[in-house]
């Protein structure tokens, strides 16, 4: 079992894991706590429609699939801010507008269309050393964005106009979230694929949600559950030799459903806040 440590494939799947898992807790906190799970969706098949007309244009797939995805993040928030709309709405459009890029892409593809269905399941294994330097690099700026505006993401996270009225740029702030959003969803494309994305990013805060009352445990609870789903479902893929991708996104599903039997909050119909 052990023996497996010295591949450098291997050793490279349990440092994405990590910082995969690190970083999806960390944005889908952002995500449950602004209440627009909808968001890891859109992301992911605007990545995933980036991707795919790199592969027709011939340019790096990672590079479209990080143009397109934050460039969607672009529209959403003044879609929702000028069309005085709710975020998820905006989202929506979005989604709809790059499902269909996506799908149109994939018609254009000739032959064999498998390097683009990797984007769509993604596979930890095959990772390569570059892709791994871009996880490292995107969760330097997420885990520093966070601890440097930690007061102020609070805020816009508990009550966007609440937030402008006591002088924080939450318009600003809310645009950055989004972007981060988006890059997380973009550089993990590979490991967890676009498809199933949006459930790493959903589950682990889901599942911290229900433990706890305070948002920074609630990032800690996040941050672990991430990591460990994607740890554990590494591991039980190489045991039954099945796709790493989906049963990462099992493992999570499952640890947010025993958070869910065991939660203190189990009875309490309101939507709180975390306290810091």
């Amino acid at each position: 079992m052990f023996e497996i440590l010295q591949y450098h494939f291997i050793q490279r799947a349990l440092v994405a894991s990590v910082l995969g898992g690190a970083i999806c807790g960390v944005v889908g906190v952002w995500v449950v706590m602004m209440r627009i799970p909808f968001v890891g969706v859109a992301m992911s098949h605007a990545a995933f429609a980036g991707a795919i007309f790199g592969l027709l244009l011939h340019v790096n797939p990672l590079l479209c699939a990080i143009i397109f995805c934050l460039t969607s993040t672009v529209f959403i928030g003044p879609i929702a801010d000028r069309g005085d709309v709710d975020p998820n709405i905006s989202i929506g459009i979005i989604f709809s507008f790059v499902l269909g890029i996506a799908f149109l892409g994939m018609g254009m593809i000739k032959g064999p269309k498998t390097e683009a269905l990797n984007f769509i399941w993604g596979n930890i294994l095959i990772i390569s050393a570059q892709d791994l330097f871009y996880l490292f690099l995107i969760a330097l700026v997420v885990i520093g964005f966070l601890l440097l505006l930690y007061k102020e993401i609070k805020a816009v996270l508990f009550n966007r106009e609440l937030a402008r009225a006591i002088g924080i740029p939450e318009t600003v702030l809310f645009y950055c979230l989004l972007f981060l959003c988006g890059a997380t969803v973009t550089i993990n494309l590979n490991i967890i694929g676009g498809l199933l994305i949006f459930s790493l990013i959903i589950n682990p805060p889901s599942a911290a949600y229900q433990l706890t009352y305070k948002l920074k445990t609630m990032y800690v609870l996040s941050i672990c559950f991430g990591i460990g789903s994607c740890l554990l479902g590494l591991f039980f893929s190489y045991i039954f030799n099945v796709p790493s991708g989906a049963v990462i996104i099992i493992v999570s599903s499952v640890i947010f459903g025993l958070c869910l039997v065991f939660s203190p909050k189990r009875k309490v119909k309101k939507y709180e806040v975390p306290k810091a």
